[in-house]
């Protein structure tokens, strides 16, 4: 938790100052306004408290995290925490979605490649992994938004149709579900080839053990040797992999949701970095650290649990 406390308030400081040393402001457009006079837009600064020295700023800010609202939103004339809360529950959604989607098709997959090696399943899978790995994010989910408007078949962009509201219960559901194909797939595509080559190597290594050869020679089957012994065995490295493969499909959920349309945290740090709507940026990092960290501490109590030797360390 200390550490955790430390890398959030690092994060902060570190958004502040950078905020602090790139040009401009969010009121600086105003001043080619001919119809707002410096005035009002030097009394916007004082109100808002741009115009106080950095350790001010972040103290003030400090305040606000107190109270509960996370800073102000100039631009939406809000507190940070309803924003928050709204486009973080979207993108939440979508990383558990696609990282419980790529796991599940993963493991057996890594494991099935490992118990059939050097065999031509094994070279072709590897090597269409090899392939996935040199697409960047942006060409996969370029080629999916490409399919679906050619195909007529999913919908393009959004989190909803136009006209969600018109339809039924069952409807909407449905609904939902085609406007979640695009991203999901395209962030599970992302990181398919990195897990399934991890669990690969792991389970190949189990799998060449004296503990494996033994429990072959007294007549286990290759179901129960694979997942009863070998997969137990091979699971701290992959269950370590897990909380990093959470944290790469978040900053990729970044990206996919500004392409996509997916109304996340990704297309709001977008437009606040544009505006220089300093606590929306400041808000949206430390709400993706939260996400990380909790990811990472999810695979740690994983490992707690699997494993007696960390218990009893």
């Amino acid at each position: 938790m200390i550490h955790a406390l430390l890398l959030l308030i690092g994060a902060s400081v570190l958004c502040f100052l950078f905020s602090d040393l790139a040009p401009g402001s969010f009121f600086d457009e105003m001043k080619l306004n001919p119809q707002i006079s410096s005035s009002t837009v030097a009394a916007l600064r004082a109100e808002y408290g741009i115009d106080q020295p950095l350790p001010l700023r972040y103290a003030r800010w400090i305040r606000s995290v107190v109270k509960g609202e996370w800073g102000y939103s100039f631009a939406y004339n809000a507190p940070v925490r309803n924003l928050l809360l709204l486009r973080a529950r979207n993108t939440l959604l979508l990383t558990v979605l696609a990282t419980a989607l790529a796991w599940s098709l993963a493991l057996p997959l890594g494991i099935w490649i490992a118990s059939h090696p050097s065999r031509c399943a094994d070279r072709l899978t590897m090597g269409g992994t090899s392939l996935l790995l040199s697409v960047p994010e942006l060409v996969l989910v370029l080629g999916l938004l490409y399919l679906a408007i050619v195909t007529h078949a999913l919908p393009v962009g959004g989190m909803v149709s136009v006209r969600f509201d018109q339809l039924g219960p069952w409807a909407q559901v449905r609904d939902f579900a085609m406007h979640l194909i695009v991203p999901v797939f395209t962030l599970v595509l992302a990181s398919l080839s990195v897990l399934v080559r991890h669990v690969r190597a792991s389970m190949v290594e189990v799998l060449r053990a004296s503990f494996i050869r033994a429990a072959r020679g007294h007549g286990i089957g290759r179901t129960r040797l694979l997942l009863r012994y070998a997969l137990p065995a091979a699971a701290n490295p992959l269950i370590s992999l897990f909380g990093l493969s959470v944290a790469g499909l978040l900053s990729g959920s970044l990206m996919v949701e500004i392409v996509t349309g997916w109304p996340g945290l990704g297309p709001l740090l977008l437009e606040a970095s544009l505006s220089r709507d300093v606590h929306v940026v400041v808000g949206v990092v430390l709400a993706s650290t939260v996400f990380m960290i909790s990811g990472s501490l999810l695979a740690d109590v994983m490992l707690f649990v699997a494993d007696p030797r960390v218990r009893v360390e």
